[in-house]
């Protein structure tokens, strides 16, 4: 079958590692579900994969992506749970959890196959594009926002670096939900669409607010951290889940932290419930996810390009046929 590959790791020439062509389909296994992938979608975990990124040499080659929507054997309309093991079905219960492209082959590809617990009903209402963009990036923000945030109706968010998969879908979620959204980006463009999705406000970075904001959505990593911090109320919530610039800020602005006892929290992926509670909003409110682009298989080396120089708003997805 035909796919998108990682053939080799290359940490600083990430995209030299991609390939595209023929690879084995995947064969079947007690416990497990084959879907015929319709709409695929892109994530910086690709790219991360690419330079090696919980994705070591021995593996090679490893089918990318995380995120897919399709047809499973009986013919029904599903889309794919990627955190496999977080339940012990299909792998057993001492495996630690992974995501798909790290241990299993992913999504780029023509079928795919994952545990049966985690294949999930598409609702109708969303299109395979659409369903196929949530399980990671809006997962991710999702988790963010309801669980690790516990923001509620009417608080004020600050996401940092408007554009990007997670931030996108963290300003389109929170203006559904109540919260009053604002966004940071170095691209005036990005910033007017902030803006169109429902940021009150959107700012270039290390901007001062018109006031502390409740909870900040972090993706960035040190080149916004201490903007992220002193942008916080006291006892504020500070969400990271990404470092897309770098895991070691100059600034840690440890005595902020402690002196106004904000709280710093980890966050990664999401459940299977989250996702379902995910797909049953967009379903019941009319929240899409934020599409940049629809590129048939074929063309992925296209949407790395774009992804890995910071040229998309929202998600590129990728179609096999």
């Amino acid at each position: 079958m035909f796919a998108a590959y990682a053939a080799r790791i290359d940490p600083d020439h990430p995209l030299d590692g991609l390939e595209l062509g023929e690879v084995p389909a995947p064969e079947d296994r007690p416990g497990w579900t084959t879907i015929a992938v319709r709409a695929a979608s892109l994530n910086h975990h690709d790219l991360w994969s690419l330079r090696g990124v919980g994705l070591p040499e021995e593996r090679l080659p490893m089918v990318l992506g995380c995120d897919a929507a399709g047809i499973d054997p009986e013919g029904r309309e599903v889309v794919v749970h990627s955190v496999i093991g977080q339940s012990g079905h299909g792998v057993g219960p001492d495996e630690p959890r992974s995501i798909l492209t790290e241990r299993y082959p992913g999504t780029f590809a023509e079928r795919v196959s994952v545990p049966t617990w985690n294949v999930l009903p598409k609702p109708k209402e969303l299109s395979f594009e659409e369903a196929a963009c949530l399980p990671t990036a809006w997962l991710t923000a999702y988790r963010m926002l309801f669980t690790n945030a516990g923001v509620r109706p009417g608080d004020s968010v600050l996401v940092q670096g408007a554009g990007g998969g997670v931030a996108t879908a963290a300003i389109v979620l929170g203006k559904a939900a109540g919260l009053r959204m604002y966004a940071t980006s170095r691209d005036e463009a990005k910033r007017v669409r902030a803006l169109e999705l429902g940021a009150e406000e959107a700012f270039e970075p290390g901007a001062r607010l018109p006031h502390r904001v409740d909870a900040v959505i972090e993706t960035v990593g040190a080149a916004t951290w201490s903007h992220s911090v002193k942008s916080l109320r006291p006892g504020g919530t500070l969400v990271i889940s990404g470092a897309t610039s770098g895991d070691r800020p100059a600034h840690a602005e440890l005595t902020r932290i402690f002196f106004l006892e904000l709280k710093v929290v980890g966050s990664t992926m999401g459940s299977k419930d989250e996702l379902q509670a995910l797909l049953n909003f967009c379903a019941a409110t009319g929240v899409r996810p934020v599409i940049d682009d629809v590129l048939p298989l074929d063309r992925a080396r296209e949407g790395f390009e774009r992804m890995a120089a910071g040229e998309v708003f929202g998600k590129v997805v990728l179609k096999p046929s």
